[in-house]
């Protein structure tokens, strides 16, 4: 997705959500001068690990019966959450998409294990950033949901899930399985507000689904969805 696209709904995002694009691209300044000596790769590097097909894995309640059911298929990329689980399961992911919430120490892992981290500034991230990137061994590709700039980039999206999804996109994946999405019963989190999540969520749906590229075959556990 171009930024020029991207932009519209970002900042519908901010105003609905009550967030700072100042803010945003303040970290981004903070992930630039924490990670000069992080394994950085370009955006043609991360996107060629995308193949036709991608399986972008959520973290829901449901994410083991998911991946039960729908199987695992082509380019594997995990939304930061859900990496320990990923990993309990013996799955191991090409791609992790993270602000560097949830599970750290399995992103720390599967980075450790040669998993290139796409690794997202935003307004209020810039502590975990600063805490956690120097340890991030595997190759690294910086983004942010604001203006991209240097070797920052912007593929779209907001949380992390329709971020790995969008990223998918950008290169050319065709067909994506969503295991671990499910937009009306996420996982609980200690210390989270359930109503901020349910209204990310609903952002999430909406730039998964309504900003869908023309053919691109979105296959959820019970459903397929092709705009």
């Amino acid at each position: 997705m171009r930024f020029i696209e991207w932009e519209p709904v970002y900042e519908e995002i901010l105003s609905d959500l009550g967030f700072s694009r100042y803010e945003d691209e303040a970290c981004v300044r903070v992930l630039l001068s924490v990670t000069l000596n992080n394994d950085l790769v370009s955006d043609e590097d991360a996107g060629a690990l995308v193949r036709p097909v991608c399986t972008v894995f959520g973290n829901s309640p449901s994410l083991e019966e998911d991946v039960r059911r729908l199987g695992t298929e082509g380019t594997l990329i995990a939304s930061g959450s859900s990496v320990g689980r990923l990993l309990a399961m013996g799955i191991f992911p090409d791609i992790v998409v993270t602000d560097l919430d949830g599970d750290i120490d399995a992103q720390l892992e599967a980075s450790s294990r040669g998993a290139l981290t796409l690794l997202h500034a935003h307004g209020d991230n810039a502590d975990l950033i600063s805490r956690y990137s120097s340890l991030l061994k595997g190759p690294v590709a910086l983004t942010t949901q604001s203006y991209p700039r240097d070797i920052v980039y912007n593929f779209g999206g907001f949380t992390d899930g329709d971020r790995a999804v969008c990223f998918a996109r950008h290169f050319g994946c065709r067909r994506i399985l969503l295991p671990g999405f499910d937009y009306d019963h996420p996982m609980p989190k200690e210390g989270s507000d359930p109503a901020m999540k349910s209204r990310k969520l609903a952002w999430a749906k909406r730039i998964i689904e309504d900003m869908n590229p023309s053919g691109v075959e979105l296959v959820y556990r019970c459903h397929r969805f092709i705009e």
